[in-house]
């Protein structure tokens, strides 16, 4: 199961409260006050991780609590701390405040940590109330609330190339062959229900990762078909790859829909660097130099591919690669 959002709510521990005490041992008539400090309250804490792939964990654990800070004791101790509370998410995190939609930040990089709900002020103890005025003060504070808030947690999925296509314009198939991912493929639309990452190898010592997400069709910025899920994870990509099957009863408009949907959602999308494939040119006479040429002016580079018979597929990822790197 591919989980990309969740909503959590989170509280962080309260603090200890400080302590009211005074000396009493054999030897120190003049006493005097030695109560301690509370502990701080243990914060709620996101930390990234690439052991975790999704959110799935945090769908089935709704509410995470850190541990409250202890009173502070007599002898002049403090309490301790409390326990942080560590929740472990996907590179590519991003943290909303689910009430007012606010973001609160995100987490990218394997490491990234984000306090999300601070742990309560501790308590002070009497003993800092002491002064030459105040020998036996009786004041003490107690320890601060620990913040309690709603998340709204999205996974972005992190990758360089992103397949843009209509179900069944090849994608699986694209990735399935120059990678090691191994996505369901079959002639029904929305074979991909959950995005899947392939590492492509392009040179000798050059890699990039691709991602192919659920099929894009007309209307998936207002959620139709798997539109949403999709939309989101493209936004991360550093090239758009558009795929169009040429066995479409009108490539050309199949093209201009993806462009479309993409713009709707962000137009910054438009911007990205990118590259349009022509799949599935087995199936047409002459392969990939039978395509019609108004087909190869659609894009500022368009590239006629089979990935069954490997025409056009080194071509491909040449290209990939330059944009990756210019």
């Amino acid at each position: 199961m591919f989980i990309d959002r969740v909503i959590v709510e989170v509280q962080a521990g309260d603090g200890g409260d400080g302590c009211v005490s005074f000396r009493h041992e054999k030897g120190a008539p003049q006493g005097g006050p030695n109560g301690g400090d509370g502990g701080r309250g243990g914060d709620v804490i996101l930390r990234a991780s690439r052991a975790v792939s999704t959110l799935i964990d945090l769908h089935y654990h709704r509410l995470y609590k850190a541990g409250r800070g202890e009173h502070g004791k007599g002898k002049s101790q403090t309490g301790r701390q409390g326990d942080d509370a560590v929740i472990v998410v996907p590179p590519g995190t991003v943290v909303r405040n689910a009430d007012s939609g606010d973001t609160m930040g995100e987490l990218l990089a394997d490491g990234d940590s984000l306090v999300v709900a601070k742990g309560g002020k501790p308590g002070l103890g009497n003993e800092r109330y002491k002064s030459a005025r105040n020998r036996t003060p009786r004041q003490f504070t107690y320890g601060g609330d620990g913040e309690a808030r709603k998340l709204e947690i999205t996974l972005k999925l992190i990758a360089d190339v992103g397949l843009v296509g209509e179900p069944n314009a090849g994608k699986s198939t694209l990735i399935s062959t120059v990678s090691a991912a191994h996505p369901k493929i079959a002639d029904y639309p929305f074979t991909t229900t959950t995005p899947v990452l392939g590492i492509v190898r392009w040179d000798e010592h050059k890699a990039f990762v691709m991602v192919d997400i659920p099929g894009l069709i007309e209307g998936a910025h207002h959620g139709r078909g798997m539109g949403k899920a999709f939309l989101r994870h493209v936004e991360r990509c550093r090239v758009l790859l558009y795929m169009v099957d040429v066995l479409h009863p009108d490539p050309a408009a199949a093209y201009q829909m993806l462009r479309s949907e993409l713009m709707h959602h962000d137009p910054v999308l438009l911007e990205r660097r990118s590259i349009l494939a022509l799949t599935k040119c087995d199936a047409i006479p002459g392969g990939t130099k039978g395509v019609d040429p108004a087909l190869l002016r659609l894009h500022e580079c368009t590239i006629p591919i089979s990935a069954v018979s490997g025409e056009g597929m080194d071509v491909l990822l040449r290209e990939i690669g330059k944009r990756l790197e210019g």
